[in-house]
């Protein structure tokens, strides 16, 4: 039965199919050219590891064992390591000096963990590398890297991007390549003579501040782009790795656990994700701030609590209820829709509250504690942002030097890696082998098109592929 004249239904029906209808030539251009682009970009899979660890000022001893920390056994493609207090905030901060000697014993013990002598697991079979594309020549205005990196050979017969799992993956199948099994007994025994060696990407202080990233020798040849943005409380790392932008931001947010200092650690967190600018590359598309980029990691001290007694808290922690507990976090509620962290996500809780202990102790500060009482809450944290990361675990280790202990989350992140022997081939397609293989999609494309817009399917058929 028609709708009476006058409806109001009647003009919204008519404005939304009027609207489809006009969008449907930009939409398929996109689609069209994103079938063109699955014909010449490879999608691999990364594997990250991403540690946080409030120090509290304490400098290691050089044979600090950080193994369980950094999870060596199950070895990953990058490492991006944050501390916080990894200096006193003291009069250093107050004139804008920094005391740079921890630097140096923390990344002695980091290199030296990452290198050591370890098998390799066996699922770690096949590696892939494609050649350089010629895009990826560094610009001027590309931060420099350390000097000892650059004279280290690039040469490892070791390869860094493993052959993305389909069935684990949202990326279209199409963009998939297949399993080549003759690559996995080559490289299982590559594997097997030579474990992977890593170096320094990029190593940057800002007072307590530190986040230094560490990659596989055979990976950095692949990274571009690479700078670094420091807002009050942060330090922010972007870089290009192959195809695909990455962005890790190391931060401390306000302390306190009175009601209300959660705003405070709120307008601070914002503060960083609006305020946080990276240098132009000089090259159109590369991004400039953080929610620009396509794969982004956040972690540090975010400082959110609890909102519950040091009673019922304790209560809870010695009946290990971290669901319990985790009902009254306050950093759950900020990655809530529309709230501070909206759109973050974090891997489920599944280890006690990391603050706070006494130092050099398993027992957390008590009331009789000289530096007051603190309610235990789970401070340090790790987010992550955008598609196409899959958290494969979230915990942290038992480390007694500070009074917070570490936190690590390992990944693995879609990469997309142009096949420049693929590229230069479509560079040479005539129109008809376009047009070939964007009929391959066409009917994906169609068949949303044909549901949401009735008799547009019509339309669709007329318009120029």
């Amino acid at each position: 039965m028609a709708a009476p004249p006058g409806c109001p239904r009647t003009p919204r029906m008519a404005g939304h199919q009027d609207g489809q209808t006009m969008a449907a030539p930009s939409r398929l251009r996109r689609q069209n050219s994103e079938i063109l682009r699955a014909q010449y970009i490879d999608v691999r899979e990364l594997r990250i590891c991403a540690g946080t660890w409030n120090v509290g000022t304490k400098c290691p001893p050089s044979d600090l064992d950080i193994h369980e920390w950094l999870d060596i056994d199950e070895p990953a493609d990058i490492y991006v390591i944050g501390f916080q207090e990894i200096i006193s905030l003291g009069v250093g901060y107050m004139i804008g000096t920094e005391d740079n000697r921890p630097v140096a014993v923390w990344e002695h013990i980091i290199h030296e963990t990452l290198n050591k002598m370890c098998p390799d697991k066996s699922e770690f079979k096949c590696h892939s590398d494609s050649p350089p594309p010629a895009r990826f020549i560094p610009p001027d205005c590309v931060i420099a890297m350390d000097s000892e990196l650059l004279s280290e050979s690039n040469n490892d017969s070791d390869e860094e991007l493993h052959l993305l799992d389909s069935s684990k993956s949202s990326t279209s199948a199409r963009c998939l390549q297949p399993l080549d099994l003759a690559c996995d007994v080559n490289i299982d025994n590559r594997v097997k003579r030579k474990r992977p060696q890593y170096v320094r990407l990029i190593s940057r202080q800002m007072v307590g501040l530190f986040l230094s990233v560490w990659v596989r020798r055979s990976l950095q040849k692949h990274i571009q782009n690479l700078r670094v943005s420091i807002v009050d409380g942060s330090i922010s790392v972007s870089m290009s790795i192959h195809e695909t932008h990455f962005c890790f931001v190391c931060c401390h947010l306000t302390s306190g656990e009175k009601t209300g200092d959660e705003l405070k650690r709120n307008a601070n967190a914002e503060k960083i994700l609006r305020k946080t600018v990276f240098s132009p590359a000089g090259r159109v598309g590369v991004p400039q701030r953080i929610h620009d980029h396509e794969r982004i990691i956040l972690l540090g001290d975010l400082n959110y609590r609890l909102n519950l007694s040091y009673e019922t808290t304790h209560e809870l922690i010695s009946k290990q209820d971290w669901d319990g507990l985790f009902e009254k976090d306050q950093l759950k509620r900020e990655l809530g829709k529309g709230c501070t962290f909206d759109g973050w996500i974090e891997g489920s809780i599944s280890f006690a509250p990391t603050y706070k202990y006494e130092f050099n102790s398993e027992k957390y500060v008590s009331d009789a504690s000289k530096s007051g009482r603190r309610t235990p809450a789970w401070c340090d944290r790790i987010l992550s942002y955008g598609k196409g990361t899959r958290l494969l675990s979230y915990k942290r280790a038992e480390l007694t030097l500070s009074d917070h202990r570490p936190v690590t989350a390992f990944y693995i992140s879609e990469v997309e890696v142009l096949v420049h022997r693929k590229f230069q081939r479509a560079l040479k397609f005539t129109n008809a082998e376009v047009e070939d293989n964007l009929l391959l999609g066409k009917e994906a494309i169609l068949k949303p098109l044909n549901c949401e817009a009735g008799n547009l399917l019509a339309q669709v058929s007329t318009i120029e592929l």
